[in-house]
């Protein structure tokens, strides 16, 4: 480690310069790869998440009717238990002695036939939600079956050009992995940050008709041959881009 930084410090600003364009341009070649494979991968992390969206969506619903179901079954016992009351208080009729009990005793079968009716009522009221939701599961399981069939050939299509390039990427990695060692950290870590920051990848451009070869702002001349010197690293005062003169990207003015 302290050897490879140690020989990046010895190389010349010219050297690291050169080495830093041919960086950028073999990142650049990576860049188009993934051009080459589009919005694929984002398109399958979007399906993804949908999935996930509509299975969470449908496991709401089950526990939701889950629920519903045990109310239902708590009514149903309560009717049950209602039954059980009239009965006995039916047959408790047959043995009063004086009006008073007899009222209180209608009164009893009376309230308890309200409640089997309330209970009744819940329990279709809970029918007619559970119908609705099974309703939701089986559109939402549909659109889930549609999304899953999408993912699978998204992903089929992703693999297949993945495994065309991934040779060539694998390559172009190396031979950029290599190119490190010859640049020093410092400017190494800021071409990193600019070309992540950078809308087009670049952060090593070079002056093109007197311009900023990034954003396209013109250069002073006094600046242009400060760059064509190749002493010290400098970069555009408006897009922080590292400039170098077109003769060390190897291309003409």
């Amino acid at each position: 480690m302290a050897t490879d930084k140690n020989k990046s410090e010895s190389l010349s600003v010219e050297q690291r310069l050169k080495s830093l364009y041919q960086l950028q341009t073999l990142l650049s070649e990576i860049d188009r790869i993934k051009i080459i494979r589009g919005e694929l991968p984002l398109e399958v992390k979007d399906l993804e998440d949908d999935i996930e969206g509509l299975n969470t969506r449908i496991n709401k619903f089950q526990t939701e009717i889950n629920e519903l179901q045990h109310r239902s079954n708590v009514e149903k016992e309560k009717i049950n238990d209602a039954h059980n009351k009239i009965e006995r208080y039916k047959e408790q009729l047959n043995s009063v002695v004086n009006n008073r009990e007899f009222e209180l005793l209608s009164k009893e079968i009376e309230f308890q036939t309200l409640e089997i009716q309330l209970c009744e009522k819940h329990i279709n009221e809970f029918a007619r939600i559970v119908d609705a939701k099974n309703n939701e599961i089986a559109r939402t399981q549909e659109l889930l079956e549609d999304k899953q069939h999408i993912l699978e050939d998204k992903k089929t299509e992703l693999e297949e050009i993945v495994s065309e390039t991934r040779q060539e990427e694998d390559a172009i990695r190396e031979k950029a992995k290599a190119l490190e060692p010859k640049i020093d950290a410092r400017t190494l870590a800021a071409f990193k940050r600019i070309r992540k920051n950078a809308r087009n990848g670049l952060g090593v451009v070079y002056i093109q008709r007197n311009a900023c070869g990034g954003c396209f702002n013109r250069i002073p001349p006094q600046k242009q041959m400060e760059i064509k010197m190749r002493k010290k690293i400098i970069v555009c005062e408006y897009c922080g881009r590292i400039m170098i003169d077109p003769e060390l990207a190897g291309v003409g003015e």
